[in-house]
């Protein structure tokens, strides 16, 4: 609701046209527009109601509804018109003549649904009420047949044993009430009166003839489709139930138990109800579509059954006459078909290369960094700390860096020494114990700069969590092998070179941000609610109990898992890890 507010100052806007392009690239891939169709047809791989689904409510149609819902902050330019208008013609022309090709007939539907798609794409690229109208009625015109088709070739499949159009035939005797939905289904899909579809078929001639630029082409790129659409509507309803079957079938047919017809049947006679009383559907759905889209509800115009001799209904014949001709020919079209596109690169091939490289990629980058190695990964890690840091430096710059040592004094200096002697020792050791000790001397003295500087609860809470790491870590290690490896080197130059330069970034980092502003809005507001709120004067003690409490059990969950893992990994063996 705010973008669409927006209006006229969204389609004015310097970024419009970046802005439109990135929609329109999530859109046209999540709804399969060529070039971007091949996933569609390949996700047949689903139990049929799931395909049902898929192909006649959800998810593609939501990308519609998602452009739909954007086409009044958005549409009304040249770019949106024209980018809509030729992906939607190219996809619904193109899939229509892919769908004929199709012998499965559960993937000929599939590309029926592209070529819906793309229909729908083309008419949310204009701005006239026929378009607006056309939109609104042929969602629910394919959502009812398209979910009924593929009820019904699930149900061959499971009653047969295949959904091949060159095998099947004969299903109408012991099927008659799937064979009765897959006529009822068909009748709409390929627009006869006096189902919706052919109220459907008539707006998209309408609509198609309101386009502002090249109606015509418009108008016949629709014709087309929509002949096709008859033809394949004939393969998929006539040819498994009346045509003279040539080959034995995998499952001796019968009908479907009732749960499976029920659904199918009533989707069907859902199909010719709302062609025969159409202001059902006019009030309920359309008008308000119409409105949402446009801002008026004078925009949505008339759905009925006879609206005059006129230009649509001429087109509505020429496409009987062209779709009939066209079944009639399907399987000498369908022969012609596979050879050509024999002879095309697919863009299946192609994105399965795409997919391998992926995958080859993946497996040559798992080679290095997965090594089985807890040095490498280590490496890999603090590598990526330095490169992270050493980026933000180069990118932001440093601000003026000032530091000052003139107040240091011994009593400050003594800590930083520990430190430092705790550092040099842990890296030149080759004992575990005297490594963790080490690093506990490290703490120490960070734990003694806590107390230097009037910080003693943190002090305690260091000096605490050091001398049980230390202790739980010392008893872990007596079950670890010597550090201790014939041929191994005690140098290593590329990991002391990643310590210093890990610790240069670090030191830069921290000295840029102390010579920053302080930004005080959480710590005001820590030190003004922490007694009102939490009850508390020790406001670090406050923020870790009770501002932060789910951080703190968190942690604290984190802790008891690295210390079953630790438990886990100590105990794989007799003897402690070899």
């Amino acid at each position: 609701s705010a973008i669409l507010a927006e209006g006229d100052a969204l389609r004015a806007h310097a970024l419009y046209t970046p802005i439109l392009i990135l929609l329109l690239a999530g859109a046209v891939t999540k709804s399969a527009q060529v070039p971007f169709h091949f996933w569609l047809p390949n996700a047949m791989a689903a139990p049929t109601p799931v395909s049902a689904f898929l192909h006649s409510a959800t998810m593609v149609k939501a990308v519609g509804y998602f452009v739909a819902r954007l086409h009044p902050g958005f549409s009304g330019t040249d770019l949106c018109l024209w980018a809509l208008t030729i992906l939607g013609t190219i996809t619904a022309v193109f899939a229509s003549v892919v769908a004929l090709r199709q012998t499965d007939l559960k993937q000929a539907l599939a590309y029926t649904t592209l070529m819906a798609l793309g229909t729908l794409t083309l008419f949310l690229g204009q701005e006239s009420g026929y378009a607006m109208t056309a939109f609104a009625t042929f969602l629910v015109v394919h959502s009812l047949y398209k979910a009924a088709l593929f009820l019904v070739i699930g149900s061959v499949d499971y009653a047969t044993g295949t959904r091949e159009a060159e095998v099947l035939g004969g299903l109408a005797r012991a099927m008659p009430l799937t064979a009765a939905a897959a006529a009822l289904a068909a009748m709409s899909m390929a627009g006869f009166p006096p189902f919706l579809g052919f109220i459907g078929k008539e707006l998209k001639y309408a609509g198609a003839l309101a386009v502002a630029e090249a109606p015509m082409v418009i108008a016949g790129a629709v014709l087309i489709a929509n002949a096709l659409m008859l033809a394949v509507a004939g393969v998929v309803s006539f040819v498994p139930f009346w045509k003279r079957r040539n080959a034995d079938l995998p499952r001796q047919p019968r009908e479907v138990p009732w749960p499976m017809l029920l659904g199918p049947v009533i989707l069907a006679i859902l199909g010719a109800l709302f062609g025969v009383f159409p202001d059902l559907l006019q009030v309920s759905l359309v008008n308000p579509t119409v409105q949402s889209l446009t801002g008026t509800t004078g925009e949505a115009k008339e759905l009925k059954l006879w609206a005059g001799v006129n230009l649509p209904l001429v087109l509505s014949i020429a496409t009987f006459v062209l779709g009939l001709a066209l079944f009639a020919a399907h399987r000498s079209l369908r022969a012609l078909l596979i050879r050509f596109f024999e002879r095309v690169p697919s863009l299946d091939l192609w994105w399965d290369s795409v997919l391998d490289g992926l995958k080859a990629l993946a497996s040559w980058q798992t080679r290095i960094l997965q090594t089985g190695r807890l040095r490498e990964y280590l490496f890999a890690t603090f590598v990526t700390i330095f490169a992270g840091l050493a980026m933000a430096i180069l990118i932001r710059g440093l601000p003026g860096l000032r530091p000052d040592f003139s107040g240091l004094n011994p009593v400050q200096a003594a800590p930083a020494a520990l430190i430092v002697a705790g550092t040099v020792l842990a890296a030149v050791t080759r004992s575990r114990i005297t490594g963790v000790a080490a690093l506990g001397v490290v703490g120490i003295g960070v734990a003694l700069v806590f107390i230097v500087f009037g910080a003693p609860d943190v002090a305690i809470t260091q000096l605490m969590v050091e001398t049980l790491v230390v202790v739980l870590v010392a008893i872990a290690m007596l079950r670890l092998p010597a550090l201790d490896r014939p041929g191994e080197s005690d140098v290593r130059p590329r990991d002391a070179l990643l310590s210093l330069g890990v610790g240069a970034v670090v030191t830069l980092t921290l000295l840029a941000v102390l010579s920053s502003p302080l930004d005080r809005r959480l710590t005001d507001y820590f030190e003004v609610t922490s007694w009102p709120e939490a009850f508390g004067r020790n406001i670090v003690n406050v923020i870790l109990v009770d501002f932060r409490a789910l951080d703190t059990f968190g942690e604290i969950a984190v802790v008891v898992v690295a210390a079953l893992s630790a438990y886990a990994l100590l105990r794989t063996t007799k003897g402690g890890v070899k």
